[in-house]
């Protein structure tokens, strides 16, 4: 699939519907054929560049970016740059994640606090380099449905550098 915020249509309800299927194809089982590359830009799983082969986990990863794209209100991948260092000097570690949502999510109370914490520590799970170290789908469904963990005055000092670590949240 082409996961990207152009291929996402949301129905009358408000409901996502991934409307672009330009990139699958059936294959069949064991199959290790190579493909061209499609997909979108700035939506693709790092692996593509070196290994042209689209897995489950390259899904995942599209999520992920999408996932942030909302959150932060324009596409994340300067954060995205920044998190794949992941050392103190790559400048994101110290950043605080209530200094770069997007300001029409701001002052959002404990239930969406909450949910926004989740969704940012889930959104960076799926953004692993390596795509053994994210998610499935499936867990990342079964993170999103469950109970949240409180919140109360974690949010305006949480950074991005403790949303990276796996042992902070658990997503």
């Amino acid at each position: 699939m082409d996961i990207s915020s152009n291929n996402v249509l949301l129905d009358d309800e408000g409901n996502p519907h991934v409307s672009d299927f330009g990139t699958a194809k059936p294959s069949r089982p064991n199959n290790s054929n190579w493909t061209s590359f499609a997909g979108t830009f700035g939506y693709v799983a790092p692996e593509l560049a070196y290994t042209m082969k689209v897995n489950e986990k390259s899904d995942v990863y599209s999520f992920g970016v999408l996932s942030l794209e909302i959150i932060l209100g324009h596409h994340p991948g300067d954060i995205i740059a920044a998190i794949s260092l992941f050392s103190p000097a790559s400048g994101a570690h110290g950043t605080l994640l209530k200094d770069i949502i997007d300001q029409r999510l701001q002052a959002p109370g404990k239930q969406e606090t909450e949910e926004l914490i989740k969704i940012t520590k889930l959104a960076f799970a799926c953004l692993r380099q390596s795509p053994q170290a994210r998610p499935t789908m499936k867990q990342v469904c079964a993170s999103l449905s469950k109970e949240n963990l409180p919140s109360e005055g974690l949010f305006s000092t949480l950074t991005l550098g403790q949303l990276l670590e796996p042992g902070l949240l658990r997503c």
